[in-house]
């Protein structure tokens, strides 16, 4: 496997035990990802397995009893030891005492957390034992009693009222507290809002002033349930890995409020980053982008292209499925069959059947596009090709006639140009099917009313990449004009390489993306970094976002 999953752990004993698959073990740690789950119970969830699998699994492999649970063979002496708390907390039953030995049944073995809990609440040595998790509930009801308490969310907080926390704790969901967390960044303009799970806790952090203080804190035991609501409001959909990202919009005093929403997979749970949303230009054409007369021009002559590969770089998966939406409204569709591949595209004013890529929480892009040519479609979106695999599979396409527009995850037109340059090289590539390459990226432009002007000192510029100069440099500040966030808005800037025959000559002559680079630039060519320069020197954006959006 790779070190897909670390030996001795649940995932690991199923695959050696041949109970399930490899492809059924990413399957499930993708959903693992999304929901925060174990490994096991996303395998129950897929379909891919039964309880009684695992627990056999797990009593085979690790060398554990495994044992039915039945009334009549309870121990009362064992029973008084442990709390009905602690053994509905932890999903295990007392079997029987020894002297000071307890024996008990876990629905999870190698839950270490639950043993040492155990051992330090009844003074005992622990022998443990492999349960099925239903029967280990049946018997706490039977001899514990139904359970009286009523769940609580568990959410703690100095900085709300005892009623607010009342209503918080009351919905398992977490909804009311992800609404008062929302309406508290809006009303304490908290610059974010940050979820850290702590292994059996997680953190509320707020920001503010530079300063980050905890809010409040939380049990993991519902954490899951509040992560996956963030997810689905903010259609987090993960980018080819750990993290995700999306927009979730509060509404406020009938007013929609935006937040960036960031999630990337900890331990114990999805580490969440909220932060308020800086609008980009409202998009519905081309037009609006707002680009020169002559990369406009340049942008125009690709949608007249009946065939070939024309690719949309960016970091952001949003934002460069955005562009190639308003890219295939302004293609002349009329008569054509239309394919969109992805989850993210489909946005625009023209509506197109839609294929997911991802099956089973796997992305399976190159087989989705070999599948889709057998439809016949004309036109094929996909939305992400950096995958070798998946690009060879739209270069096939290409082959067969087809025009193929596609997205790459790089940063910008260097590491595109260095990507064609190697598949170049080893023939997965034919530079002539290659029309063009759009690269994307958005920067935030300072609020004029509030800007700072500041000196930064020799070992920032550095830092920065920036030569120490007399230039004037700003920085975000905060005022009522931009709602304190430093910002008026966002600009996008664009890179458009049309491959004509001079670009065509250059890519077959030279080995390194710099070095044609180099060639534009001698013969005119002006693009995002040029641009992003002149925002920079006439103090529209600061430093750090010329660095952190442009540069890097």
């Amino acid at each position: 496997m790779n070190g897909l999953v670390k030996e001795g752990s649940i995932g690991s004993i199923l695959f050696k035990s041949q109970i399930i698959t490899e492809h059924e073990l990413r399957a499930a740690l993708e959903a693992q990802k999304v929901s925060g789950c174990r490994v096991g119970e996303a395998l129950v969830r897929l379909g891919v397995v039964t309880q009684e699998d695992i627990d056999w699994a797990l009593s085979n492999q690790l060398n554990i009893p495994y044992v039915r649970l039945k009334k009549e063979n309870v121990d009362p002496a064992a029973v008084a030891l442990v709390p009905g708390q602690l053994a509905r907390r932890y999903n295990l039953f007392p079997l029987f005492l020894s002297g000071s030995e307890l024996s008990v049944a876990m629905a999870d073995p190698l839950n270490q957390e639950a043993i040492d809990a155990l051992g330090k609440a009844t003074g005992c040595q622990v022998s443990i034992s492999v349960g099925l998790i239903r029967e280990i509930r049946e018997m706490h009801d039977l001899i514990y009693g139904p359970d009286q308490s009523t769940p609580e969310l568990g959410f703690s907080s100095a900085d709300f009222p005892a009623k607010v926390l009342e209503a918080i704790n009351a919905d398992l969901s977490g909804a009311t507290l992800l609404n008062h967390l929302l309406l508290r960044m809006v009303k304490q303009k908290f610059a974010s809002l940050a979820l850290q799970p702590l292994g059996d806790v997680v953190c509320v952090l707020a920001r503010a002033d530079g300063r980050t203080a905890e809010i409040g804190r939380l049990p993991v035991t519902y954490y899951g349930a509040l992560t996956e609501r963030i997810r689905k409001l903010a259609r987090a959909v993960p980018a080819g890995g750990l993290s995700a990202s999306g927009v979730l919009t509060f509404l406020w005093q009938g007013k929609r409020i935006p937040f960036r929403t960031l999630m990337i997979g900890g331990c114990g749970g999805d580490y969440v980053t909220l932060k308020r949303q800086i609008s980009p230009p409202r998009l519905s054409e081309l037009a609006d982008l707002g680009l020169p007369a002559s990369k406009g021009a340049e942008l125009r002559a690709l949608t007249g292209e009946r065939e070939g590969l024309i690719l949309f770089s960016g970091r952001d998966p949003e934002e460069r499925s955005r562009l190639m939406d308003l890219f295939l409204d302004a293609c002349d569709s009329s008569g054509k069959n239309v394919l969109l591949l992805g989850e993210r595209l489909g946005r625009g004013s023209k509506r197109f059947p839609r294929l997911p890529v991802c099956r089973d929480g796997v992305d399976d892009t190159a087989s989705i596009v070999s599948a889709a040519l057998e439809h016949d479609p004309d036109t094929l979106v996909v939305e992400d090709v950096t995958e070798v695999a998946s690009f060879i599979a739209a270069s096939k396409a290409v082959l067969r006639g087809k025009l193929v527009v596609a997205g790459l995850s790089h940063g910008n037109k260097a590491g595109v140009l260095k990507q064609l340059l190697y598949l170049r090289q080893k023939n997965f590539l034919i530079p002539t099917h290659v029309k063009g390459v759009v690269s994307c990226k958005c920067v935030l432009i300072l609020c004029p009313a509030c800007k700072e002007r500041y000196t930064p000192p020799p070992e920032e510029l550095a830092a920065l990449r920036l030569p120490i100069s007399q230039r004037e440099y700003f920085r975000p500040n905060g005022c009522p004009a931009c709602d304190h966030s430093g910002y008026s808005g966002t600009r996008y800037l664009l890179d458009v390489i049309r491959f004509d025959k001079v670009i065509l000559e250059a890519f077959e002559m030279i080995c390194k993306s710099t070095e044609i680079i180099s060639f534009m630039k001698d013969n005119g060519y002006r693009g995002i970094t040029e641009e992003g320069t002149e925002l920079l020197e006439r103090g529209e954006i600061s430093p750090g976002e010329y660095v952190a959006s442009i540069i890097l």
